[in-house]
């Protein structure tokens, strides 16, 4: 197993430790989360899951973890998910696999949510990784010139080596926003919210409680989440 897959690995099976008998649990989407999955169906928790994407929901059935829809519980105990990119506040960027719509529900719905990652997901300061915004189909084009005007380098997602478009488990297209470096995500978060036909934006802010990290000596670091810079 190379060194990220095990990091990987490590980060799914050390999140197991948060999670009890009989809670309702967040089931997040992506190959760290996958590990996650695969340490759940092993052990002898009896947990109800509340997945975000149809990927996650497939694989709880094949591992023969129960699942529910989010309306059918009052509350979500915990959510584990992975994460593209984290920064040293715990804010990250989310939605490389598609998922940050029913992602951030299910996240904004929880007690506490836990990221899962390898060491190469955490930087300074967000950017490396394209920022993903989910956008309905229709207009999309015209939100793609505004971001260009905005110099944020967009692409629509396609499949691999075409140019029709991915389409999420809601419907929707996704613009890759290509920053590099996003020094001040809340002003950015509030751009994207305030634009007409984007259903949501890959920017987790003041979300995550713990961040576990894989590796030889397994790394938890807890939040201390900054209050939203407010924009007149």
């Amino acid at each position: 197993m190379e060194k990220k897959d095990l990091q990987k690995k490590q980060a799914g099976t050390a999140a197991l430790t948060y999670i009890k008998n009989d809670m309702v649990v967040g089931l997040g989407t992506g190959s760290t989360v996958a590990y996650f999955l695969e340490a759940l169906a092993n052990s002898n928790l009896n947990i109800i899951g509340v997945t975000t994407s149809t990927i996650t929901s497939k694989r709880c059935s094949e591992l023969d973890i129960p699942i529910v829809d989010i309306d059918a519980v009052d509350h979500i105990d915990i959510t584990v998910d992975g994460a593209d990119e984290i920064d040293i506040d715990l804010n990250g960027i989310k939605g490389g696999g598609d998922a940050l719509l029913m992602e951030k529900i299910v996240a904004k719905n929880s007690k506490e949510n836990i990221w899962i990652v390898d060491s190469s997901k955490v930087h300074k300061t967000l950017g490396l990784f394209p920022l993903p915004v989910e956008v309905i189909p229709y207009g999309s084009g015209q939100l793609l010139r505004q971001f260009t005007a905005k110099g944020f380098s967009p692409q629509l997602r396609c499949h691999p080596n075409t140019t029709k478009p991915i389409i999420t488990d809601a419907g929707h297209y996704i613009i890759d926003c290509y920053m590099n470096t996003i020094d001040d995500p809340y002003s950015l978060a509030d751009y994207f919210e305030r634009q007409v036909g984007v259903v949501e934006h890959g920017l987790f802010l003041n979300i995550c409680n713990k961040m576990i990290i894989g590796g030889d000596t397994v790394k938890i670091k807890k939040s201390q989440p900054k209050q939203p810079i407010e924009i007149n």
